[in-house]
């Protein structure tokens, strides 16, 4: 039985189609042809940036390629691996899969707006005290997830390990395990990410 070749897909292009239902305007341009430069105004860790750019360009290129915030790192460009998660109005996403057309008038934070190296965030440190890091390459997303995870629990939002829906939600084990296995570390340090994020947790 033979398999019928598999026609050629261009990512950018498809990233596109897929967000064009929540931008009416991105798809009637498409639509005639005229896809083009797009103006973006985002609040980048406190700081307000104006970018005109090709409207298909990622949030993960506008942070890396366009700011040159190149902590935010690009690892498996489809979502997988959480090494581009940042922080957007507090939420974590998965920056390579937004368009940063989607997100004018939005509050990015990324891993350098989370801390400085003289007073850094209480997570950064805490990773850094239970050596939750190897390579680092990972860690930048890790941090992020882990700060949006403390929120989570904070505001009582609920996850798929959440047993009682009716009681304070608690960071224990399996919520931790979670909450956090979206963000993949490629040298295994997991039992210290878990100890780290644990640390500041319950200092909180």
């Amino acid at each position: 039985m033979s398999v019928p070749p598999s026609p050629g897909i261009d990512r950018p292009e498809v990233v596109t189609a897929a967000a064009a239902a929540g931008l009416p305007s991105m798809a009637r341009a498409q639509a005639a042809g005229t896809m083009g430069s797009v103006v973006v105004a985002l609040t980048v860790n406190d700081e307000r940036r104006r970018l005109d750019l090709d409207s298909r360009v990622t949030l993960l290129d506008a942070l890396r390629e366009h700011l040159h915030l190149t902590g935010t790192k690009k690892g498996c460009d489809h979502g997988h691996c959480g090494a581009c998660t940042v922080l957007v109005n507090g939420v974590r996403i998965n920056a390579c899969l937004s368009l940063a057309a989607m997100h004018d008038g939005d509050v990015v934070t990324t891993i350098e707006g989370l801390g400085r190296p003289d007073r850094l965030h209480p997570v950064q440190a805490a990773f850094i005290a239970h050596d939750a890091f190897q390579c680092g390459y990972c860690t930048p997303g890790q941090i992020c997830s882990a700060v949006a995870v403390l929120a989570e629990v904070e505001a009582g939002v609920p996850s798929h390990a959440t047993g009682d829906l009716t009681a304070p939600v608690t960071l224990d084990t399996s919520e931790l395990r979670e909450r956090m296995s979206a963000n993949i570390c490629r040298c295994g340090a997991y039992s210290n990410i878990a100890e780290a994020v644990a640390d500041v947790a319950g200092r909180s």
